[in-house]
Order: structure tokens, then C-alpha cells, then sequence
């Protein structure tokens, strides 16, 4: 009877097991479901709408088959369709369930002799990517991503066009299947065993009442290789449970494995019971704009400023820098270039950092133009480390490249309370009342303390005592009017002033309803005679010799230095005073007095 059922569990292990390997290989289904798209018209670029890429769950494998270079980047598709308002572009959307192709004119086309747009290398792209004749890349967009496919920008875009999405097939009942089966298989294996025991143990007739022969004894002491051996236990049953106990620790092993390979598809899944999540600790107003930047594009576009610089510092070459400098980060460039080029010690502006960026605060706008400020981790220079450096960086329109408008040197231990990156932080009015003062208004307040000092009506609202600048600056005055008092004290005289530079300030919100400020203002020296018969001289001087052509002037000159700080400036209620973060200064021109 033991054999009955160790024959009855074999045979329905094997169907337990067969039927929850069915379930995982050949009833399993297709792994994956692909779309074709196709493209209608000849426009250079498509857009693949976000709705087409989250059609399908799971990730998106993207397959592009053309002739030459292919490119394809990925973007928020309201920055994509912005940048497309300059060209003609098929759409591929979405609608009713079927995916469309629709063909979408210009609506802002450039001039006839404007260059042609190029998709390659525009900051707004999330990631791109370019390969020759197939273009295959796997992606995982959200809804409001879109992709861009081209070649050029001016040929045709590729009409072979296939999204490819894996399609989860759920067994729940192959893992029962299998283990159940394993554990009849176990089963079937000890009542087989039990079964041969008993067989075994109860083999050979049974008389009852027969004698057995008298024996004699046997002689131990026989020499030869004749004697036989005798053994309580049979060596050749020995053998037979060591044969058995050998093949059934496989079959056990096979039932393990086959359990191991189970993956949680292969199981039932309970149902998923709601659990609380974490509140938000940033409140995101309903109307606020997007990031204009991500972590990862903004270390990118600070990345492509910095190569940009260095290459146009190592060329003097003004106009290359104007690619990614603007403002005032620009002018005292090509002061720079300038006094380069005539004066062989001269040395070069400190290098645009291209490592890490600690700290990135985007503006959250969907319009233009755009600005982030980040904090880039200073590098090694003679040995030395250098300080972090704060950064300003704008964007005028959607096809202009990101420029880097003011750097300052970090000189403060202010804490500030900043949105995270994901959310981004408000952009502040220039006639904005709600803080201690109007960002318009910064730059000719703080000017006004530079030149009057503690006299000056706006002292009180500045932290002067954790004002590393204008220590700098007072201390420097004070030496170079003692170094002119020592010659030129009776015919001629040294004055400073200081007022807004012509920059537009920058203002980004913090948490705590202060706002972070970018201003540039203008530190001017006036030496002028005071003699009628006297002229001033610059014989001494290389850099107002070279800037303003002449060795020396009757009427004097002016030195303008251009200062950019960024400051902290808390809201109008508050108690804090502002304060300065950190600094830059650079000499920007000098002029003959007229």
C-alpha cells in the first residue's frame, strides 16, 4: 500500500510542478509590447508627446532607424514646445486611445538670414543622445517629459520610429504549484523508502515448528583464502540504502531550486493596505512655476560655462567668452583680455569653477528669461584651496544658452533656509516692498554706506561686522591715499566714491520670506591736480596706461572698479539685519577726466 501512494504523490508532484513551470515559460506570455509611430510630413524635427511614453506601464525603450547621425533628447514638454516655436515639427500625441501624428508650423519663425536651429547641446535638454544610422536608448519619463528625434535640425527627421514597453505577467500560482509539488515529491520519496523496508524486512518464508540443525562450531583459526567471512549486516544492503539516500538529495535539491527561481510575480499578492505618508515640509503654491533647472543640468550647464571661459581666457578671446558670459562677469573679462594682452605679468581672472555645486537654488518660472544661483566647491590653486564661489546664471530666451552673469567669493557663515532644489525658489520683484529693502533700490543703499560710511542713512540696516568687503575696501582706500599723500599731497588729490552698477539686480526667495540678491556696484577713484601747472602722472602705473592710452593728464583720471556681491536681505518685519555673503572685485576701466 506505501508504494500505492508514493506512486500516487510522484504523479501528482510532477503535474504540481509541470503546471507552475508552464505557468512561468510557455503560458507565461510576451515579455515586452512595442508601437510603431509613424511620422506624416518632411518637418526636420518629431516631438513625442509624453502621453504616447507613459501610454504603456513600465519604462520606454526608444528604437530610431535612419540614414547618417541620429539625435534624440528628452526635455518637460512645455520647454521643448517652446524651443520647437522656431521650427516646423510633427507632433505625435495621444487621442482616444490612438497615438496621432499631426503636423505643426512655426509660430515664431526666425529671420530669413538667421542660422538654422541645432538641437545638439541646448541647455534645456534634460539628456541627449546621438547615434549613427540606429539610435536604440531605454528611458523612464513621466507624463509631463516629452521626446525630441532629428538628425540636423535641417533635414528631415526619421520616419522608423518604435517605442518598446515589458509587460509584467503576473503567475500567483506557479510558486504554490511548485513548492506543493516538491513537498509531495519529499512525501512520495519517504513512503517509497518505508515501503522497501518493509518489503525487505518481511521477504523469505515462515514455518513454524521446525528444528533447526545442530551446528558445529567453526574455526576461526583457519589458514587460507578459502575461509569465508560472515556479517551481521549484509554489505549489499549497505550499498542499496546508500544508493537510495544518494539519489533522493538531488530530487530535494531540484524542489529547492525550482523555489528559489520563483520571483514575487510568481506568488499571490495580498492586497496592499494604505499607509500614511510623510507630510511635505515645503508648501508649493498651486500657481508657482517649475525649476528652470535640475540638479544634474544645472552641474552640466556650469560645467559648459566653465570649458567655455577657460578656453576663451587662454585665447583672450572676448567674443567667445560672450557665448556664456553676460553683464558684468563679462565686462571684467575683457578689461582682463585687455591688460593681457599689453602687460606680460598680468595675471589672468580666477577660473569659472567646474567641480561639484553644493548648493543649487533654481527660480521656479516657466517663462524667460530664467536664473539659478548655485554655490560651486572651490578648487586647488598654488596648493592652496580656494573658496566656494556663488554663482548667478541666466537664461534670456529658450535658444540662448545659459551665461553666467555674477561669481563672488563666499565670505559669510550665514545659514539660510532654501527651497530644495525640486521646488525651486520665487523670483523677487525689482520694486518688491516686502523686504528691508527693495532689490532696486540694494546697490545704490549699499554704495551710499561705501562712501559715507556710518554717516550714511542706510548704515543701520547693514551688518557691517561680518562685512569682509568693505573692511577689504576701507583699508585699501586708506593705504592708497596715504601711498598718493606722500607725493602728490600738494598738488593734486584722491577721492572715492561708490554707486549702483548698471546691472539689473537678481533676487531668488528664501523659505523664511528673505530673498537672496545679486547686485554689481561700482567702486570709483578720482585723482585729479589741484594746481593749475600740475599734471598727473601714471608712469607707474601699466594698468591706467594701457586703459586709457595716455602716461599723463591735466585733468586727472578715473578708475572704476566693478564689484559683484550677493547679499542676504531679510523681509521688511523682521529684525535681522543685511548681510553680505560674499564678493568679487575687479578693475573695469579708467578714463582721462574731461
Amino acid at each position: 500500500m506505501r508504494f500505492v501512494w508514493a506512486v500516487a504523490a510522484f504523479v501528482l508532484a510532477a503535474l504540481m510542478i509541470g503546471a507552475g513551470i508552464a505557468q512561468r515559460t510557455i503560458f507565461e506570455g510576451p515579455k515586452s509590447q512595442s508601437q510603431a509611430i509613424e511620422v506624416a510630413g518632411d518637418a526636420p524635427y518629431v516631438l513625442i508627446d509624453g502621453s504616447v511614453l507613459t501610454s504603456h506601464d513600465g519604462s520606454q525603450n526608444l528604437r530610431v532607424q535612419g540614414d547618417g547621425t541620429i539625435f534624440a533628447a528628452y526635455a518637460r514638454t512645455a520647454d521643448m514646445k517652446a524651443w520647437l516655436a522656431r521650427a516646423d515639427y510633427t507632433e505625435v500625441g495621444v487621442d482616444d486611445g490612438a497615438i496621432t501624428s499631426s503636423s505643426i508650423a512655426a509660430a515664431d519663425p526666425p529671420a530669413a538670414d538667421a542660422a538654422p536651429l541645432t538641437p545638439v547641446g541646448s541647455d534645456l535638454w534634460l539628456d541627449e543622445f546621438q547615434q549613427k544610422d540606429v539610435l536604440i536608448t531605454p528611458l523612464q519619463l513621466p507624463a509631463d517629459m516629452s521626446l525630441l528625434v532629428a538628425t540636423d535640425g535641417v533635414e528631415p527627421a526619421p520616419r522608423s520610429l518604435s517605442l518598446t514597453w515589458p509587460v509584467r505577467s503576473s503567475t500567483p500560482w506557479a510558486g504554490p504549484l511548485i513548492v506543493g509539488g516538491s513537498i509531495l515529491l519529499v512525501v512520495g520519496l519517504v513512503l517509497y523508502v518505508l515501503g522497501v523496508r518493509h518489503a525487505r524486512r518481511s521477504r523469505g518464508p515462515r514455518r513454524k515448528g521446525v528444528p533447526l540443525p545442530v551446528t558445529e562450531p567453526i574455526d576461526l583459526s583457519v589458514e587460507g583464502s578459502e575461509k569465508g567471512v560472515i556479517s551481521a549486516t549484509p554489505a549489499r544492503r549497505r550499498l542499496t540504502r546508500g544508493k537510495k539516500s544518494f539519489v533522493a538529495l538531488p530530487l530535494v535539491a531540484a524542489g529547492a531550486l525550482l523555489i528559489t527561481g520563483c520571483t514575487p510575480d510568481a506568488w499571490p499578492q495580498p492586497a496592499a493596505s494604505p499607509t500614511p505618508s510623510a507630510s511635505a515640509s515645503v508648501v508649493v503654491p498651486d500657481d508657482q512655476g517649475s525649476p528652470v533647472v535640475t540638479e544634474t543640468q544645472a552641474e552640466r550647464i556650469v560645467g559648459r560655462i566653465s570649458t567655455a571661459v577657460a578656453a576663451a581666457d587662454e585665447a583672450r578671446d572676448a567674443t567667445a567668452a560672450s557665448v556664456r558670459l553676460a553683464g558684468t562677469a563679462l565686462a571684467v573679462r575683457e578689461t582682463n583680455y585687455t591688460l593681457r594682452g599689453a602687460i606680460a605679468d598680468e595675471p589672468a581672472v580666477p577660473a569659472i569653477p567646474s567641480g561639484d555645486l553644493q548648493v543649487i537654488l533654481p527660480e521656479a518660472n516657466d517663462e524667460w528669461p530664467r536664473t539659478f544661483f548655485a554655490v560651486a566647491a572651490g578648487g586647488t590653486e598654488g596648493g592652496a584651496e580656494s573658496a566656494d564661489q556663488i554663482l548667478s546664471v541666466s537664461q534670456q530666451d529658450p535658444w540662448s544658452p545659459y551665461q553666467l552673469t555674477s561669481i563672488a567669493t563666499l565670505t559669510s557663515d550665514t545659514e539660510l533656509n532654501l527651497a530644495p532644489a525640486y521646488v525651486g525658489a520665487i523670483p523677487i520683484p525689482a520694486d518688491s516692498p516686502f523686504l528691508a529693502i527693495a532689490p532696486d533700490g540694494l546697490a545704490a543703499a549699499y554704495a551710499d554706506v561705501l562712501t559715507k560710511g556710518t554717516g550714511s542713512e542706510y548704515a543701520a540696516l547693514f551688518d557691517s561686522a561680518d562685512d569682509a568687503f568693505q573692511t577689504q575696501l576701507d583699508a585699501n582706500r586708506t593705504q592708497r591715499l596715504n601711498d598718493f599723500n606722500q607725493t602728490g599731497a600738494q598738488t593734486g588729490s584722491l577721492t572715492f566714491a561708490a554707486t549702483a552698477g548698471t546691472q539689473k539686480p537678481v533676487a531668488l526667495a528664501t523659505l523664511d520670506s528673505g530673498a537672496i540678491v545679486a547686485v554689481t556696484v561700482y567702486d570709483i577713484d578720482t585723482v585729479v591736480p589741484t594746481n593749475t601747472d600740475a599734471v598727473i602722472k601714471v608712469d607707474n602705473n601699466p594698468i591706467v596706461q594701457t586703459l586709457t592710452g595716455v602716461t599723463q593728464s591735466a585733468t586727472g583720471f578715473t578708475t572704476t572698479y566693478a564689484n559683484q556681491l550677493f547679499f542676504f536681505v531679510p523681509s521688511q518685519s523682521s529684525k535681522e539685519r543685511i548681510s553680505l555673503l560674499g564678493y568679487s572685485s575687479n578693475i573695469l576701466q579708467s578714463k582721462v577726466v574731461s
